[in-house]
């Protein structure tokens, strides 16, 4: 018997010898934030079913070296800046090596300050607003858009495609419409009169207010810069009034509820929205494999956090999570086809813009013009 454990305990320490991070294997804790229950949740889950699918392709390829698993704390931030301060304490205190998040500026903003602050690494994958990555943290990430690009696009399209007169912008007053709505009509350089800014509240569901007050004003566009339950509404609404502008929106309004929830009063809405990838490029279909396969349409911001997890994971791959400077550069060093788009990041940790236009055509998202080139598709 004493022969046999002393064979054992040999085994045992050989074995240590031959793969030392088995010795040091630990788990591997990473959060993300984003509105998973309220009007919001829609974008919020699938912000978290994007980091699910993420963490399930890397456990199903053997895991994160160095860790003997990965443990996944989504936390709710609602779209409120209090809520997301509370969610970004929680994640400091279960001690995560990374962030992904939030979906609103407005809760991206104030909860980057916390995790700033606790040198930890936040990625969002859906907050435009430019605020989130003027500030010069060291240790926050966008791999969306910025909204002073997506603003551009837009005006681009209202002034040399449509080539409109008037219109009449609405948004919800929180940090991300607000200022999208600002930089368009900066964007737009009195080349197109905007003939109301109007204002609604987040959770509004009758805006018959306001729609009869730019129903009278007859712009030849109505720009809705405003959230996805919102913007399906207004649609709704404004096709029921009778309004003559032709509609068109954001990346916030961008997603297959609005086709399901507008349906007709939705046809020909234009959207500016981040150029999707090749679905024959393997890394945008292994993504679009996995996640149908387990939760069926990805929606607008899916791809997104599915990239910027997978942005985490390889970069403590590579330099691990105890020092976050490290980690950091690693994030800031990516070069990665992702399911999104192609993802490297400039000294403010941005990832740049690809706004196209889009319309709504048979019930379908369709691209429409390229600011860039000035063109139809």
């Amino acid at each position: 018997m004493k022969s046999l454990r002393v064979l054992l305990i040999m085994m045992v320490v050989c074995g240590l010898a031959a793969y030392p991070g088995l010795a040091a294997a630990k788990t591997l804790k990473i959060g993300s934030m984003s509105p998973l229950t309220g009007q919001y949740a829609a974008d919020g889950n699938d912000i978290r079913q994007g980091v699910e699918t993420a963490i399930a392709m890397w456990e199903k390829k053997g895991g994160v070296p160095g860790y003997d698993k990965i443990k996944y704390y989504p936390q709710d931030s609602a779209c409120d800046g209090k809520q997301a301060v509370s969610s970004a304490n929680k994640l400091v205190n279960l001690e995560v090596a990374g962030v992904i998040g939030a979906y609103c500026s407005s809760a991206t903003i104030p909860a980057s300050d916390v995790l700033n602050d606790a040198k930890i690494v936040m990625l969002t994958p859906a907050s435009t607003n430019e605020k989130v990555t003027e500030r010069g943290f060291k240790y926050m990430f966008r791999v969306c858009g910025r909204d002073d690009d997506q603003s551009k696009a837009a005006a681009k399209f209202l002034i040399n495609r449509l080539k409109i007169k008037t219109v009449a912008i609405v948004d919800d007053k929180t940090t991300y419409t607000q200022g999208l709505a600002d930089n368009l009509e900066k964007a737009l350089g009195g080349k197109v009169k905007v003939v109301a800014r109007e204002h609604i509240n987040q959770g509004d569901k009758d805006f018959s207010g306001v729609l009869t007050k730019i129903k009278a004003l007859d712009p030849d566009v109505l720009y809705m810069s405003l959230y996805n339950p919102e913007g399906n509404l207004m649609a709704i609404q404004a096709k029921r009034l009778g309004l003559r502008a032709t509609l068109m929106s954001e990346d916030a309004v961008y997603h297959p509820n609005y086709l399901k929830i507008a349906k007709e009063a939705g046809e020909g809405t234009y959207f500016t929205f981040g150029q999707p990838p090749s679905k024959s490029i393997p890394e945008v279909k292994a993504f679009l494999d996995a996640y149908t396969a387990k939760y069926g349409e990805p929606g607008s911001y899916s791809s997104y956090a599915y990239d910027a997890a997978n942005i985490l994971l390889s970069a403590i791959a590579k330099v691990g999570a105890d020092d976050p400077d490290k980690l950091a550069e690693a994030i800031r060093a990516t070069k990665m086809q992702g399911a999104s788009k192609f993802i490297t990041f400039d000294e403010k940790g941005d990832s740049g813009s690809t706004y196209k236009v889009l319309v709504v055509k048979g019930g379908k998202f369709v691209p429409f013009w390229d600011p860039e080139t000035g063109k139809d598709f």
